[in-house]
């Protein structure tokens, strides 16, 4: 009797560990996460042994494996983070060069853990400049990334037409995105300056020219669709960890 509470007991602290690693997981506090499920899983191997039923047994071992799985991708995850968030990545683009796409210059930073990206450019105005942004948004559906929040933050031109051209046309690229579970958030302000592209992970892409760092191409050049062959204006790119610039000496 004493021993069925005991267990009884076990199994109510795995169960609260557990859901709690559940939460921490899906607030992205990935480290802590990690801990509750090796600890909910210790205290679930303490319960299996005293468990006879086999297909008791066998529920306890699917949930098991289940959470050490997630377990392990997380501490992979957050070794990982921490060694590249020591590392700051500078790519020069020279002018007229190309083999720049936006996927072979930051795609590796699309991973399954992004769930928001925001967007700062003051220049997602002109036809061109909305289909830059489109492309971006286009390889984000095809990295998966299980991303439900797109954010952009950009300037507007005084002329009015302009302004209604441009927000049609972005809500046309909402309306889509919508469509595949992604919400795409609008801000449009006249003082912004900065360019650059934040992921929830922590992670920064700092292009100087913003999304338009490609050269205008004939329509039936090669170049038009494939953004590999296009050729660039020149531009800086600088990837970093947030985490790397605090920890930074002032």
């Amino acid at each position: 009797m004493a021993d069925d509470k005991h267990q009884a007991g076990v199994e109510s602290s795995a169960i609260s560990i557990l859901k709690r690693a559940v939460e921490l997981d899906n607030s992205r506090r990935f480290e802590e996460s990690m801990t509750c499920y090796q600890e909910g899983v210790g205290l679930l191997m303490q319960v299996l042994k005293s468990v006879s039923d086999q297909s008791k047994r066998q529920k306890y071992r699917q949930k098991i494996e289940e959470y050490l799985k997630r377990a392990e991708e997380l501490k992979i995850f957050v070794k990982v983070e921490k060694e590249a968030s020591k590392q700051h990545s500078q790519i020069q683009v020279e002018a007229n060069s190309k083999g720049h796409s936006y996927e072979t210059l930051f795609g590796q930073y699309l991973n399954k853990y992004v769930s928001v990206v925001e967007v700062d450019d003051p220049y997602i105005r002109a036809h061109h400049q909305v289909q830059n942004f489109l492309r971006l948004c286009e390889l984000i559906v095809r990295k998966k990334c299980p991303v439900k929040s797109i954010i952009l933050n950009t300037g507007r031109d005084e002329d009015m037409t302009s302004q209604q051209q441009q927000h049609q046309k972005l809500l046309g690229i909402g309306k889509s995105l919508q469509g595949l579970g992604i919400r795409l958030d609008i801000n449009y302000s006249d003082t912004l300056h900065d360019r650059e592209i934040r992921l929830d992970t922590g992670w920064v892409i700092k292009i100087g020219r913003g999304l338009d760092i490609y050269k205008n191409c004939e329509k039936f050049a090669i170049g038009f669709c494939d953004m590999e062959l296009r050729p660039c204006h020149e531009t800086t790119v600088d990837i970093f960890h947030r985490k790397a610039v605090k920890s930074s000496p002032s």
